[in-house]
């Protein structure tokens, strides 16, 4: 029978768009969607960006060349380059970074295809990299040892990783919705497996945002502008409370801050994310460089033991108890912190008298053996002192004067579950690139590819680190948190090449950053569990600006992180947001294990490495036909038995891509 068709001439004004486009109205093929009275999308999408962008944009910044000349017109770093000036870390759902405004002055969406590396490999790379690295990852391995740190690194990179790979499947069960994680995974799995993960998620980034505060802070007071604190604490054992004081005076102060920063426009926030990234990338590469240099030549940072005692040696400058000037013998600084007096005759501390004075090199070298001392760790109470092994010294009956004297001490009890909490939140950020979903070119592909890429790479980052950082410090200096026998500098900025001050400045404005994305991140989290209505007394916290900024979430949040500002502690706060994090990564782990078991009609996820038997068609007696049917109850595999073999019958995609 034979069939009519119309022809359809196309003017030359519509050539930006298909014939299809000029033939059928976008009205005509796409329904309008319903928005509620304030003016944000429904529950269908919590988030204010879309998957239905123009795509018309999809060839930018593509290098399609015909002649060798035109190379030179759209070369590929160029490309590369412009897509890293507009790097943003922020999670999706930000209307300052997705709207832009046109030559006619009227507002539009942006729709920013991202690949692989821009997308989701870099976002990672940086949530991942963070505080822990550089504040408490030299303290670990000298106290954990570098055996026991490398199975703590171990531990949680495994946990990370088989949730990143939980995730991916995840991302492959269908089609992937804008929105990020929460709506990724609240779509895929359910209202209720979503909402108790997007709740751990929640309480998981705020008190992160804590947590980056006071690294913040501890970088701002400890090495960068000491005499600006607040409280300053009279007598040595009052420094504690005093560093706590400021870091809740502080903290609040910079809380406020950022938090109208946020409410003012994360467009600002958006603009520094490649100067955050920067920093990172500069730190890990001073670290690297550092170490080469020891080998050559180690740096000059000498620490003074007493007996096999460390001491502070912020307030003196010679490791030493008298000196002789002219033949005439003077005491010096060091002599008046444990003597009554400057004189010669003055009564002095017990250990101070029978123990002498040892400067050895807080940074000896890759090839110094110092790896040998630094294998296994020591662990202790609150209040030990941090001593070196193997070096001989005299021991005293009465030690109830020490707290007064310029010791290092163990400011918390240390044991190897806390470390493994102290560290465990170094380690997440892996759903940084699921939060940019609907701003991925191919989801599928750029989620697991790209988050499993920046897991291996963080975890090979970690690893060196480890075993470098006990190859090449002193192991007083290593269990020093505060850098006090190093005159009050970053350890790990000691390590670092050309300067420490690399390491202090790029840290700081690194945790100011992640701080920012925190208080940026979480507030759209919760307005997109509001909007779903799991938990009813939430959904006030749904409605926002007549713009969609969440205002009530950004209270909330606030609010809530505020109380981590409150702990003051850092190693006291890690490990809560441990928790949440690991109760996150749990009931994402466990979905995606009762999916599997249960074989749910609607579970079919492609991600070869979690469920590969979905790439197999079983044959018997010759060829076996697979086509894929689509059900509206889900997918279901029917099994037809014929002489020449099986066919069967799924919903999801065609059989000529198996």
């Amino acid at each position: 029978m034979p069939t009519n068709f119309t022809v359809v001439p196309v003017e030359d004004g519509g050539a930006g768009k298909s014939s299809l486009e000029l033939v059928f109205r976008e009205e005509d093929i796409t329904p309008r969607r319903p928005y509620s009275g304030d003016n944000t999308p429904r529950e269908s999408s919590p988030f204010i960006n879309n998957t239905d962008h123009d795509r018309g944009n999809y060839y930018d910044g593509k290098n399609m060349a015909l002649f060798e000349e035109e190379i030179e017109s759209n070369p590929m770093v160029s490309s590369l380059l412009n897509k890293l000036a507009n790097y943003t870390n922020l999670t999706q759902g930000v209307t300052e970074h997705e709207e832009y405004e046109n030559e006619d002055g009227v507002t539009k969406i942006a729709s920013s295809q991202m690949g692989t590396f821009i997308g989701v490999y870099l976002p990672c790379m940086q949530n991942i990299l963070g505080v822990i690295l550089f504040l408490r990852l030299t303290w670990i391995v000298g106290t954990a040892g570098i055996m026991e740190s490398f199975a703590i690194v171990v531990m949680c990179c495994t946990c990370t990783m088989l949730t990143a790979i939980s995730m991916s499947a995840i991302a492959t069960n269908g089609v992937v919705p804008a929105g990020g994680s929460y709506y990724m995974i609240s779509r895929s799995l359910g209202p209720e497996f979503g909402g108790a993960v997007g709740l751990c998620f929640y309480l998981g980034t705020t008190f992160a945002g804590s947590m980056y505060i006071l690294g913040t802070i501890e970088i701002l007071l400890t090495y960068i502008v000491p005499n600006t604190a607040v409280f300053v604490a009279e007598k040595k054992e009052d420094e504690t409370d005093a560093m706590l004081n400021n870091m809740r005076v502080y903290g609040t102060c910079c809380l406020a801050l950022m938090a109208l920063v946020v409410f003012v426009g994360v467009k600002y926030v958006n603009k520094l994310a490649l100067v955050f990234l920067a920093c990172v990338v500069l730190s890990i590469m001073a670290i690297y460089a550092g170490v080469i240099k020891t080998v050559i030549e180690p740096p000059n940072y000498p620490i003074c033991l007493l007996g096999n005692r460390s001491l502070q040696n912020h307030n003196f400058e010679k490791c030493m108890k008298t000196e002789v000037i002219k033949n005439v013998t003077y005491t010096t600084e060091l002599w008046k912190l444990f003597c009554d007096s400057p004189h010669l005759n003055a009564t002095c501390d017990e250990y101070f008298t029978l123990n002498n004075l040892t400067e050895i090199q807080g940074i000896p070298g890759l090839l110094s053996g110092v790896i040998k001392d630094n294998m296994w760790g020591e662990y202790g109470p609150s209040g030990m002192l941090v001593e070196k092994k193997n070096q001989s010294s005299v021991p005293v009956q009465d030690n109830s004067r020490d707290i007064y004297k310029p010791y290092i001490f163990n400011d918390i009890s240390t044991f190897f579950t806390l470390l493994v909490g102290i560290y465990f939140p170094s380690v997440t950020g892996i759903m940084a690139g699921s939060n940019r979903s609907g701003d991925l070119r191919d989801a599928q592909r750029s989620i697991p590819i790209g988050t499993i890429l920046a897991i291996a790479t963080t975890s090979f980052i970690y690893m060196t680190c480890v075993v470098l950082f006990g190859a090449c410090i002193e192991g007083v200096v290593l269990r020093d948190k505060f850098g006090d026998s190093v005159k009050k500098n970053l350890v790990i900025g000691t390590l670092a090449w050309p300067s420490p001050w690399v390491i202090v400045i790029g840290s700081f404005f690194s945790c100011c950053g992640a701080g920012l994305q925190s208080l940026t991140g979480a507030p759209r989290l919760l307005q997109a569990i509001a909007r779903d209505g799991i938990v009813p007394f939430l959904q006030v916290f749904g409605h926002g600006k007549a713009n969609g900024e969440p205002t009530w979430a950004l209270l909330m949040t606030v609010g809530i992180c505020e109380i981590g500002i409150l702990i003051a502690s850092l190693d006291a706060v890690a490990p809560i947001l441990s928790m949440f994090f690991l109760m996150c990564y749990l009931f994402v782990n466990l979905a995606c294990a009762v999916q599997t078991l249960l074989r749910t009609p609607n579970w079919r996820p492609r991600f070869k490495f979690y469920h590969w038997i979905e790439k197999l068609c079983l044959i018997r007696r010759g060829v076996g036909v697979c086509i894929y049917l689509s059900i509206t109850a889900g997918a279901r595999c029917l099994i037809l038995k014929k002489s020449q073999g099986i066919a069967c019958l799924r919903c999801g995609v065609p059989y000529d891509t198996l």
